[in-house]
C-alpha cells in the first residue's frame, strides 16, 4: 500500500461502508450493551428463581433494619412514603434496573463526545504527525467514530462485571430514581458469605442495614439533586482527543509479518483507558473534587451508622466488616473503571477522609452538630470543610 494516498481505503467498500454506519449511528447502542450486561451477568447460563423463603426472610430482615436506621439517624428511610422494602433478585433484573439508572450518565458522556467531534471533525489529509503510515491514521479515525458506540458497549460490560460482585442497589453512591424498592442480589451475598464462612443471618442483616441506611441519605431530595447535578456535569466534561486516541494506535502491531496484529489489537482494547485516556479533561479535575467531597461524607457518615447500629444489632458484626471493607478497597479493575467512567474513585484514602470528617463533627458538636449535616444543600462540607471540620461547624454557626 503506497504511504502517499490520503484514503489508504481507497477502492475497499467495506471500509467505506463501515464508516457511513458508523457516522449515522446513535450515540450509544443500548441493545448491544443489554446483551453483553446479561451474557456477562449470567456467564450465558438461565438464572434460578429467587426462593420465596429468601424473599421473606429479607423482609423480616429489612423491617429490623429500616426501625434500627431511622432510630440512629433520626431520618425517614422512606422517600416516597411507604416502608422500604429488600427484594432480592437475580443479577439479570438488576443488571436491567442498573443499565437505566446509568443511562442518563452514558448519553451525556456520548453527547459531549459527538459535540466536540462536530466541532473538531477529523480531517483525512491532517494524518497526526505520530504517524508514518495513513492506514494507522485512518484506523484511528475509525476508533474516534467508534468512540460513542463502545462507550455504551463498555457500561453494558462493566454493569455486567458489577452483577457478578455487587450486594445491591447503593453498592456505588449513585442515586436511583425515588423509590423504597431496595433490590439486593441474593446469589453474591450467599456466595460472600461462604466464601468467609460467615453467619447467613449475619451477614443478610448487614447488607439490609447498609443498603437502608444508604438509601436514606441517596433518597434526600436535595442530597439525590446534589449528587446527580455533579455527576452530570462530569459526565458532560469529556471531550474526544483524537490525537490522544491515535496515539495509542501508534505502538500497535499492525505487521502482519512481525507479530500478531489480532492479538496487539485485542490487548489494546482489554485496556478500559484506551477509552477514558482519550477523552478525560483538565476541567472534570474541579467538578470530580466537589464530587468526592460529597461522596466522601456520604459513606463515612453510612460507615458511622453502620457502627452504631451493627455493634449493638449484629452478632459477628466486627467480622462481617472487616471482610466488607476488604472487598471494596480490593476492587477489580472492572469496578474501578466503572467508577472512574462516573468520576468516582473509591479509595481507602477517601473511605478515610469522609469517616475522620464524621468523627470530628461527633468529637467536637456530638451528635446534635452531627443531625445538622443533611438539614439543606447550603450546609454540606465544601472540599475545603472535609479535612477541616471544625471550619464546617464554624460555618453553620455551632
Amino acid at each position: 500500500m503506497a504511504t502517499g494516498d490520503s484514503n489508504p481505503f481507497e477502492g475497499m467498500p467495506f471500509f467505506g461502508d463501515m464508516m457511513r454506519m458508523l457516522s449515522g449511528q446513535g450515540p450509544v447502542q443500548w441493545d448491544g450493551a443489554r446483551q453483553l450486561a446479561l451474557s456477562i451477568a449470567t456467564e450465558g447460563q438461565s438464572e434460578p428463581n429467587i426462593d420465596p423463603l429468601a424473599r421473606i426472610r429479607y423482609e423480616q430482615l429489612a423491617r429490623v433494619a429500616d426501625l434500627q436506621v431511622a432510630d440512629a439517624t433520626g431520618l425517614s428511610t422512606s422517600t416516597t412514603g411507604r416502608v422500604v422494602a429488600i427484594t432480592p433478585v437475580t443479577r439479570t433484573q438488576w443488571v436491567l434496573d442498573t443499565l437505566d439508572v446509568y443511562r442518563p450518565l452514558v448519553e451525556a458522556i456520548a453527547a459531549a463526545l459527538k459535540t466536540s467531534t462536530d466541532s473538531n471533525p477529523p480531517d483525512p489529509t491532517d494524518l497526526p504527525t505520530s504517524f508514518s503510515d495513513p492506514t494507522e491514521a485512518w484506523f484511528g479515525q475509525i476508533m474516534g467514530l467508534l468512540s460513542p458506540m463502545l462507550l455504551g458497549m463498555t457500561a453494558g460490560s462493566l454493569v455486567g462485571h458489577l452483577a457478578t460482585s455487587s450486594f445491591g442497589s447503593f453498592d456505588l453512591p449513585v442515586p436511583r430514581p425515588p423509590s423504597d424498592d431496595i433490590a439486593v442480589i441474593a446469589t453474591n451475598i450467599d456466595r460472600f458469605g461462604t466464601d468467609w464462612s460467615m453467619d447467613e443471618d449475619d451477614l443478610q442483616l448487614w447488607v439490609c442495614v447498609h443498603q437502608i441506611t444508604s438509601h436514606s441519605i441517596l433518597g434526600m431530595p436535595h442530597v439525590r439533586s446534589e449528587l446527580n447535578r455533579l455527576l452530570l456535569d462530569y459526565a458532560g466534561a469529556f471531550e474526544f482527543d483524537p490525537d490522544s486516541i491515535t496515539s495509542r494506535f501508534a505502538d500497535l502491531d499492525l505487521d502482519m509479518t512481525s507479530g500478531d496484529p489480532m492479538a496487539s489489537f485485542q490487548n489494546l482494547m482489554s485496556d478500559p483507558d484506551v477509552i477514558l485516556g482519550a477523552v478525560r479533561t483538565d476541567r472534570q479535575h474541579d467538578i470530580q473534587v466537589r464530587l468526592h467531597t460529597l461522596v466522601a461524607v456520604i459513606t463515612g457518615y453510612v460507615d458511622h451508622i453502620m457502627d452504631t447500629v451493627g455493634t449493638r444489632l449484629i452478632g459477628s458484626y466486627p467480622q462481617v466488616t472487616e471482610a466488607m471493607r476488604r472487598e471494596r478497597v480490593e476492587a477489580s479493575a472492572s469496578d474501578r473503571f466503572v467508577t472512574r467512567l462516573l468520576g468516582l474513585d473509591l479509595t481507602q484514602d477517601l473511605y478515610d477522609r469522609g469517616r475522620q470528617f464524621v468523627d470530628g463533627v461527633l468529637e467536637r458538636a456530638g451528635t446534635d452538630g452531627l443531625e445538622r449535616l443533611w438539614s439543606a444543600a447550603e450546609v454540606l462540607p465544601t472540599p475545603n470543610e472535609l479535612d477541616a471540620p471544625g471550619l464546617w461547624l464554624a460555618r453553620i454557626d455551632l
